[in-house]
């Protein structure tokens, strides 16, 4: 799921002719786009007919899905102190994803293991609504990029749309088994990609719907680039493609000795979409120019985690790329990996600058919009704070006795929202007067 601030900010995304890649030229050199039709906001326009109401605040009692105080009891084997201002604990279950709202960063969506999934203020943890209905584990979740509108999807393919506002149901469709689901930045428009290899594109709510086709293999991830034109998704196979939203067609099929030599895991691009970088259980990260398609670095771990006192028979752990990300204010990317290696690497040098090492494994990586601090959430159940330019850790959250399953930053940087697998989600507050 990348992040809700991206989608924030893509509103802002300057044309393509004004493209720029951090000021690391040394990398690749700039191919403009075909300046003829369609222009780059044409799908944006399309998908913009369809009208809400303005989004009111709720008013009512709260559901007692909330505690402000640490818990008693609580699964996980984790010990320690809870330095979360707000715990949602609704949940029966691991939760699986969060998103927040992109309009104001007051409200949280979380899904989880339990087939629910629950719309709750960050501020205090009330429950607005469940979007209820789900079947299986609802693993994606997340708000169109006005706020109006929040989107759930389960393992089966089960996609619902609800109406913030109203709290209604408003659209639902059944897909393949779903890998992974997003928002297009600037309208109602829904994509997600199935393990039949297919990219579903619908508009809501009235379900006009584009499918894009893939090889016979799961769609493991993908994202909406800045322009609102293409999307990059990658896939089991280690391709990757970028598809013509409009069009339906592909622009750039990356594979082979191009493409990955294992599944895709993650994927993500700059702000004004030059560039892509995607990840893999191979263990590495590619850099991408999303204008030519081609290859323009590969990023791998300099040295795998080792694995100490293995019995006889037994097999080291695997490293694989689990999350990625560029800084906004520095030509720097961030990958962090299976066996807890954070790695920040230049673009410019395309060399690694730091490399922070976590205690577990990590789940996902976010960067702090307008700095160059990254976040990192791991499976030792910690938030932790890096400068990526001194590759020093800042300052680490605790509370969760499980591990961390996904988290979301809020746009001004002043809360993360975490989820579990022991049944909770948690807010911190990250503001500090230091940074």
């Amino acid at each position: 799921m990348e992040s809700e601030s991206e989608s924030g900010a893509a509103a802002d995304t300057p044309p393509l002719e004004t493209l720029s890649f951090h000021g690391d030229e040394e990398i690749i050199e700039v191919v403009e786009l075909d300046p003829g039709p369609p222009d780059p906001d044409d799908l944006a326009q399309e998908m913009e007919d369809v009208d809400f109401e303005e989004e009111e605040e709720e008013e009512e009692g709260n559901e007692e899905g909330w505690v402000l105080e640490p818990q008693e009891g609580v699964v996980g084997s984790m010990e320690g102190p809870d330095d979360s201002e707000v715990t949602f604990a609704l949940h029966s279950a691991s939760v699986f994803c969060v998103s927040l709202d992109p309009k104001t960063n007051t409200l949280a969506v979380t899904g989880g293991e339990d087939d629910k999934a629950f719309v709750w203020r960050l501020s205090d943890g009330e429950l607005l609504f469940e979007c209820a209905g789900h079947k299986d584990s609802v693993t994606c979740a997340g708000f169109s990029h006005d706020s109006t509108l929040v989107a759930t999807g389960d393992m089966s393919g089960l996609l619902k749309v609800w109406q913030v506002d109203t709290k209604e149901e408003v659209w639902s469709f059944e897909a393949g088994d779903l890998e992974w689901m997003e928002w297009h930045p600037r309208a109602p428009v829904l994509l997600a990609g199935t393990a039949d290899g297919n990219t579903w594109m619908w508009k809501v709510p009235n379900g006009d719907c584009k499918t894009f086709q893939g090889p016979n293999c799961p769609a493991t991830c993908g994202r909406v680039l800045p322009d609102g034109k293409r999307a990059v998704v990658g896939y089991e196979d280690g391709t990757i493609r970028i598809w013509d939203l409009k069009q339906g067609n592909p622009i750039h099929v990356l594979k082979g000795t191009e493409g990955h030599q294992g599944p895709l895991t993650c994927v993500a691009t700059n702000q004004d979409g030059s560039l892509i970088l995607t990840g893999s259980v191979d263990c590495q990260a590619k850099l991408v120019s999303a204008t030519t398609g081609k290859v323009v670095g590969v990023f791998r771990p300099e040295t795998v985690a080792s694995q100490p006192n293995l019995g006889e028979g037994e097999e080291s752990e695997s490293n694989s790329v689990e999350s990625l990300g560029f800084c906004s204010v520095m030509p720097l990317a961030a990958v962090g990996y299976l066996d807890g290696t954070l790695a920040i690497y230049d673009l410019s040098t395309q060399t690694l600058r730091h490399q922070c090492q976590h205690q577990s494994g990590i789940v996902q990586l976010l960067w702090e919009a307008g700095t160059a601090v990254v976040y990192t959430c791991s499976l030792d159940g910690i938030v932790r704070l890096w400068d990526a330019r001194t590759g020093r850790l800042l300052t680490d959250y605790r509370g969760h006795t499980a591990e961390i399953l996904d988290f979301a930053l809020s746009k001004d940087a002043s809360l993360v929202v975490t989820t579990s697998g022991d049944h909770r989600a948690k807010v911190f507050c990250v503001q500090r007067p230091d940074r």
